[in-house]
């Protein structure tokens, strides 16, 4: 599954949330609902600032209160309404979910060796990456079909779920995603859409992308 190749024009901005404490403290957040950090308000302020720039057509959200929060604020300079939907919900990872990076290593060491070795993991009893992307990634295309040609939609989500997310959507091996890299707190990758279905145009983005000037487009 790679989107339609139908030539529309049309781009996806898939944005993360703004900073909580738990991004902080490295703790393992998952679908535990946590809310934004007073600097996690001013991140996602300043960034939908820039992407209402972009003249987005449609937002689409997780309903975790950091993703809605951050969202938002791009409703509020842009007048469109958030559509939520829980399928856009950060994985689910059971006992690792409240846990630090280090309390992860030190009881879940073999667990978390093969999860980066790209094994198929239910890191603490929680989802596959593969499962997290066959309930994001079709919500993410029945919002980019609505839009009109050229036009864009801003999913504003979780980093594992964004990651799993575009690497359905560009037609990427499973194994392959951790390739993609982590996104940084509210910063954003841009899919467009290309004769072959979607390319990544920006990735872990903080600044409006630049046009392609050059032999590769």
């Amino acid at each position: 599954m790679n989107g339609s190749s139908s030539g529309r024009g049309r781009k996806i901005v898939l944005w993360r949330h703004g900073q909580t404490a738990w991004n902080l403290e490295r703790r393992f957040q998952g679908s535990t609902d946590i809310e934004l950090t007073g600097t996690g308000v001013g991140q996602a302020r300043r960034a939908a600032r820039l992407l209402a720039s972009l003249q987005p057509d449609a937002i689409v959200a997780s309903d975790l209160r950091r993703a809605a929060a951050t969202a938002a604020e791009l409703a509020s300079v842009t007048g469109l309404a958030v559509a939520h939907d829980a399928a856009l919900r950060e994985t689910y990872a059971g006992a690792w979910q409240g846990l630090t990076h280090e309390e992860i290593l030190g009881q879940y060491a073999e667990q978390y060796a093969a999860w980066k070795r790209g094994e198929p993991v239910r890191r603490g009893g929680g989802e596959l990456e593969t499962e997290v992307a066959d309930r994001a990634a079709p919500v993410v295309l029945e919002h980019a079909d609505k839009l009109p040609d050229a036009g864009t939609l801003v999913v504003v989500s979780h980093g594992g779920t964004i990651r799993t997310t575009i690497g359905r959507l560009l037609g990427l091996e499973a194994y392959h995603w951790e390739g993609l890299g982590g996104l940084s707190n509210c910063c954003w990758s841009v899919l467009g859409e290309g004769a072959r279905g979607w390319r990544l145009l920006e990735h872990n983005a903080g600044t409006l992308p630049e046009p392609v000037l050059g032999d590769d487009d």
